[in-house]
């Protein structure tokens, strides 16, 4: 039995850690029944759901194609730490973090932030393009959680919103 596609055996193998933590992590909470959903049922049925799609794509990257194909290339550094780096930063800034001191900055700033910095992963961003594509994504995020959905947050930095 030799492995036909590595990314496809290491993505099934990712989602099925990734599900079955979900699913452990759920059980602390009351689950329910679908007919009585509790807290725990969602992230629950969420994570059986992707370890069985998991097992799914580990399996067919185990029978399908000629042993060796479809290598896994190098890590993409870039795109990783930008990404991962700007929702970070994102949830830092929407809410501060008030061990070290850093006040809330509010939506639009993180959306802002968020973008541009994400922006970075690829090769070539330009910041007049990650500049609307903030500006449309605030607005929207704006009407859509803070005048639709009624959500209580802080939208605006601490020194504008007083």
């Amino acid at each position: 039995m030799a492995i036909a596609s590595q990314k496809d055996f290491f993505s099934g193998l990712m989602f099925m850690t990734v599900g079955g933590a979900f699913a452990w992590g759920a059980v602390s909470y009351e689950i329910g029944d679908a007919a009585r959903m509790g807290p725990g049922y969602f992230p629950f049925m969420l994570g059986l759901i992707l370890v069985g799609l998991g097992a799914l794509v580990t399996v067919n990257a185990v029978r399908k194609g000629l042993p060796g194909g479809d290598k896994i290339g190098a890590i993409a550094w870039r795109p990783l730490v930008f990404i991962l780096g700007a929702n970070l930063l994102f949830g830092a800034l929407l809410a501060g973090v008030p061990k070290i001191g850093l006040p809330a900055f509010g939506l639009i700033v993180a959306i802002y932030a968020l973008v541009i910095m994400a922006g970075y992963a690829r090769e070539g961003a330009k910041l007049k393009e990650s500049l609307i594509l903030a500006t449309i994504l605030a607005v929207g995020s704006y009407l859509a959680f803070v005048k639709m959905l009624n959500l209580q947050f802080p939208v605006w930095p601490w020194f504008l919103s007083n």
